[in-house]
C-alpha cells in the first residue's frame, strides 16, 4: 500500500490549530505552483524558493522564473515572497555525471531532486523556516514517493521539517492545467534539463 502523503500533510496542519508557520516552497515552475499554492496559503506563511539548476539552457530558466510575479499578481498574492536561488547549471551537471543516459524517472532524476531540496532545505535553516516541500509532486510524471524519501531524509540533515504531499492528488494536476490557462502562464514541454528536453 503506497503513502499517503496528502492525508500526512493534512495531519500536521490539524496538529497547528490554526498557526501559520513559515513555509520555503520550492517551485519549478508557475503552472505547477498555481495549484500547489491553493492548498497552502491558508496554512502556512510561504515563500516561493526558484531553486532549478537542472534548467537549460539559461534563457528558459529565466523565462520559467519569470513568470512567477505573473503568477503571484493574477492570483491576488502578490503578499507571498519569491525568492531566486543561485543558478550554478555545473552543479546539476556533477550531480547527472555517469547518468546521462538513464531514463527520465531513473536515478539521474534522483540526484535532481536530492540536489534541488537540499539547496531548498539549507535556504530554509538559514532563513529560520519551520518547514520546506516543493511543487515537484504536482506533476504525473514525478514520482511522489521518491521525492518524499528525499525530502525526509533532506530534512533530518537539516533539522528543517519536511512538508509532505501529493499535489497531483484530488485532481491537483488538472487544476494546474486550468489555472495555467486562466492566468495565461508559460507551460513548458520538458522537465527542464537538456536530458529530458531529448526525450520529448
Amino acid at each position: 500500500m503506497r503513502p499517503d502523503y496528502e492525508g500526512r500533510r493534512r495531519d500536521i496542519v490539524a496538529s497547528l490549530n490554526g498557526r501559520r508557520p513559515r513555509l520555503l516552497l520550492h517551485v519549478c515552475c508557475a503552472p505547477c505552483a498555481s495549484a500547489v499554492l491553493e492548498r497552502l496559503w491558508d496554512d502556512f506563511d510561504v515563500t516561493l524558493y526558484y531553486f532549478n539548476p537542472n534548467t537549460h539552457p539559461e534563457e528558459e530558466y529565466i523565462k520559467r522564473g519569470m513568470e512567477l510575479p505573473k503568477l503571484l499578481s493574477r492570483a491576488g498574492r502578490e503578499d507571498i515572497e519569491l525568492i531566486w536561488g543561485p543558478y550554478d547549471p555545473q552543479r546539476f551537471f556533477e550531480a547527472a555525471r555517469g547518468l546521462e543516459a538513464a531514463p527520465e524517472g531513473g536515478p539521474r532524476c534522483v540526484k535532481c531532486f536530492d540536489l534541488r531540496l537540499s539547496g531548498t532545505a539549507e535556504a530554509a535553516r538559514a532563513g529560520g523556516f519551520e518547514f520546506f516541500g516543493t511543487t515537484l509532486t504536482v506533476s504525473p510524471h514525478k514520482n511522489a514517493e521518491l521525492i518524499n524519501a528525499a525530502g525526509e531524509a533532506i530534512g533530518e540533515r537539516y533539522g528543517v521539517r519536511w512538508l509532505p504531499g501529493d499535489f497531483k492528488k484530488q485532481d491537483g494536476y488538472l487544476r494546474s492545467i486550468r489555472l495555467s490557462r486562466e492566468y495565461g502562464l508559460y507551460r513548458q514541454c520538458y522537465c527542464g534539463c537538456d536530458f529530458s528536453k531529448s526525450a520529448v
